[in-house]
């Protein structure tokens, strides 16, 4: 299966619905991301997390991902994503969908992944529809329906 990886840590500002503390404290996060100072994007980001900001915890989710600024650490990835994708953020449901699909931090469960694509793409996210798509169309997960893969492609 040819699934998408996890979205880079660019789309944060999206999901900013935080005080101007919180944003402020996230943009210097962000900042330090693009500076490669990923131990300030860590510190600024967990502390956030920690709060329940749901862009601090997306984003420290894909810091724990892809290894930037701490070991690669896939359940701790997923911990950060459920949480952010329980409060709703698109890329947290896709990014979770990502982690169930390859079994990385979890055990392999297309159903489970196929729950989160949903969800985000039920939102606009194109990568995430276009992985719907791909599992309707491959019956991985959901039973193979090829409108329901078309419609999903059509979308992303």
């Amino acid at each position: 299966m040819n699934i998408l990886r996890l979205l880079p840590l660019l789309l944060w500002a999206a999901f900013v619905q935080a005080a101007d503390e919180s944003a402020d404290s996230l943009q210097i996060a962000h900042d330090a991301v693009e500076a490669g100072d990923y131990a300030t994007a860590l510190r600024g980001f967990k502390a956030l997390a920690e709060q329940g900001v749901a862009a601090a915890q997306s984003n420290l989710g894909a810091m724990y991902a892809n290894g930037h600024g701490v070991p690669e650490d896939d359940k701790e990835a997923v911990k950060w994503f459920r949480a952010a994708a329980e409060q709703g953020v698109a890329t947290a449901q896709y990014n979770l969908g990502v982690m169930y699909a390859n079994g990385e931090g979890v055990p392999q469960d297309y159903k489970e992944a196929a729950r989160w694509y949903r969800l985000a793409a039920e939102q606009g996210d194109a990568k995430a529809q276009s992985n719907l798509g791909v599992m309707y169309a491959n019956s991985e997960g959901i039973p193979e329906d090829n409108r329901e893969a078309v419609r999903w492609f059509r979308a992303a």
